[in-house]
């Protein structure tokens, strides 16, 4: 597989659990009363996953603005880093983690991105580290756990990866996210219809966010099925995002004709236990 095309995946994989996370901390905003600074965190108009390239830096921006304001706050830092990485601008993220880590050293929230942050720098034995400290054994954290298994595709453990995937369905069956970051880390090793299988059922739950929907759009096209990966990309979508995203989608499958170098390992046995499905 074109190199490109594999950061792209894993950065793909890496950003779903970014986005879940920057979503759950908006989230708690609002309601987590020992946190008083957390007021003045600006509100995000749309969910992330479906701000375009300017939204996302437009966003950044303000979200920028109050963490110079208040460094200290964990939820404005949070928030901050992840916005970051998803415009790209990954070693600005974790200095800022950093700083925030520092401040707030029992966060799970804190932990979490700092561990995602370390990942995206290409830290990735100190990412597992980071997050295994966020974790609790006696509540584990479904999200921390599909976190790891990102960072372990990154890692080229893809079986690892998945054993991880699988033990964060057991404690969320069906969750979107992981169902997709499942079948991304399949994408990886060129097991195209396992892939599909996992994000189709991915992108058939209630809660599947359009994130879910271009990453089936993405395995559909690299089996040389564009039609139908344009008209996946293309739904629920603004006439401009839908075009923005086709256009990507465009560029992703004609890196190196690498569709049909993946096309032709699916065609290949794979290994007993690899295309195992839940």
């Amino acid at each position: 597989m074109p190199a490109s095309l594999t950061t792209t995946i894993t950065n793909r994989i890496l950003q779903g659990a970014a986005a879940s996370l920057l979503v759950l901390a908006l989230a708690g905003c609002s309601t987590t009363k020992d946190r008083m600074t957390t007021g003045s965190v600006p509100k995000l108009t749309k969910p992330v996953e479906e701000m375009d390239a300017t939204e996302l830096r437009s966003a950044t921006d303000r979200l920028g603005q109050a963490y110079e304001k208040n460094p200290r706050d964990p939820v404005t830092g949070v928030n901050y880093a992840n916005l970051l990485r998803m415009n790209g601008r990954d070693t600005q993220a974790l200095a800022v983690m950093q700083q925030v880590a520092i401040a707030n050293p029992g966060d799970r929230n804190v932990l979490a991105a700092y561990g995602k942050a370390q990942a995206a720098a290409g830290q990735f034995q100190q990412a597992l580290d980071t997050i295994g400290r966020a974790q609790t054994p006696d509540r584990p954290d479904w999200k921390l756990i599909s976190a790891q298994g990102a960072i372990l595709d990154q890692m080229g453990r893809a079986s690892d990866a998945r054993q991880r995937y699988r033990d964060a369905l057991d404690i969320q069956p069906n969750e979107p996210s992981i169902l997709s970051n499942l079948g991304m880390s399949y994408v990886l090793t060129g097991d195209l219809r396992t892939a599909e299988t996992y994000l189709r059922s991915a992108a058939s739950q209630p809660t599947a966010d359009s994130r879910v929907r271009q990453n089936l759009a993405l395995v559909v096209g690299l089996q040389g099925r564009f039609p139908e990966a344009e008209q996946i990309a293309r739904r629920e979508l603004s006439p401009q995002q839908a075009d923005a995203n086709v256009a990507y989608l465009r560029g992703m499958l004609s890196q190196q004709n690498s569709w049909k170098k993946l096309a032709a390992k699916d065609k290949t046995p794979q290994a007993a236990g690899d295309s195992s499905t839940n």
